[in-house]
């Protein structure tokens, strides 16, 4: 008996270590199935990854960015350039992006970790202005106001044989959440190490963590490293889908929304981001067919979210969860 235990208990453990994935995955097989177009569907995995990003920086290490724009927007401009201008193959667009995003992410963060509070948003957001006005004043690289148009969708292709199309909308779907199910798993990993707990002693207690031996500092940055690399693949997948990289993608309206995305869905858990990201980008897509004011009808749902739902959609959904165990409980 003692030796079958520990195997007939390792299925139900690897379920319960992979459910977060599981998780992943179910929502990236429901999508094709209850939204029509694959252009939403991809948008809400996009958001989704940007989210993870922005998570993994507020709800494990307790740092309020609004500098997530900066990567997305890099992310994009990257892999336009590198698509639009030089031709060069999706893959080697796509780690461009990945390498932007983590080196802007590292200037940032170098700066940013040096003050804390109202000093570090500041920082960020200052940040975050800067590399826009650059942006904006280099129509040369990114277009300037206009952005950078015409970003080709290139097959996947290797040695001039073409191994997958991503032409169609759903072809590129299927490409997209290959890399979210990817990027996901990595994160997770990341989450689930001894560095992600760190970021959780920083996140709880800073001066604690300090105290024990950890470098605050050197944890933080990367902490924003990751964040920055993740944030900058969803800006080069968001330009490959709408085949531009508009000035807005580094606004820091991208950064508020992407901040909002992680705190409706909640935060200190990475499936939430998920949820957050669909949340938004579909009740988004559906108020803007019933009043060109949706902005309006949002920003009520944020208040009932900041007022109610503290923990966002997983917090709510662990307090039902509880209330249907608990009742069921009774019955029996």
């Amino acid at each position: 008996m003692d030796v079958d235990a520990p195997q007939s208990s390792s299925p139900r453990q690897a379920l319960h270590r992979y459910r977060f994935l599981l998780l992943a995955l179910l929502v990236v097989c429901i999508l094709p199935m209850t939204i029509r177009s694959g252009s939403l569907a991809t948008e809400v995995l996009v958001y989704a990854l940007a989210a993870l990003g922005c998570n993994l920086l507020l709800g494990h290490t307790g740092l309020l960015s609004f500098g997530q724009g900066i990567f997305f927007g890099l992310g994009s401009y990257s892999a336009g350039l590198i698509l639009a201008k030089f031709g060069l193959q999706a893959p080697v667009a796509l780690l461009g992006a990945v390498l932007a995003g983590a080196v802007a992410a590292a200037i940032v963060g170098w700066f940013s970790i040096r003050q804390r509070g109202a000093y570090f948003v500041m920082l960020t957001l200052a940040f975050g202005q800067m590399f826009y006005f650059l942006a904006y004043t280099t129509p040369d690289l990114t277009g300037g106001d206009n952005g950078l148009l015409d970003i080709p969708r290139p097959a996947l292709s290797i040695f001039g044989k073409t191994l997958f199309s991503i032409t169609s909308p759903w072809q590129y779907y299927a490409f997209v959440a290959v890399l979210f199910l990817l990027a996901f798993w990595l994160m997770m990993r990341v989450s689930h190490s001894i560095f992600g707990r760190t970021l959780l002693a920083i996140r709880d207690n800073e001066a604690r963590a300090a105290a024990v031996g950890y470098d605050v500092r050197r944890f933080k940055l990367a902490a924003f490293v990751i964040s920055g690399a993740v944030t900058g693949l969803a800006g080069a997948l968001h330009a490959m889908m709408t085949g531009i990289a508009p000035l807005s993608n580094i606004d820091y309206h991208t950064s508020e929304m992407i901040l909002v995305m992680t705190v409706i869905g909640g935060t200190g858990n990475l499936f939430s981001s998920v949820l957050g990201a669909a949340f938004y980008v579909l009740f988004a897509d559906w108020l803007s067919t019933l009043w060109p004011r949706w902005l309006l009808l949002l920003g009520l749902v944020l208040i009932a979210v900041s007022l109610f739902m503290q923990r966002g959609l997983w917090g709510l959904g662990e307090r039902v969860w509880r209330a249907v165990r608990r009742n069921q409980g009774e019955a029996t």
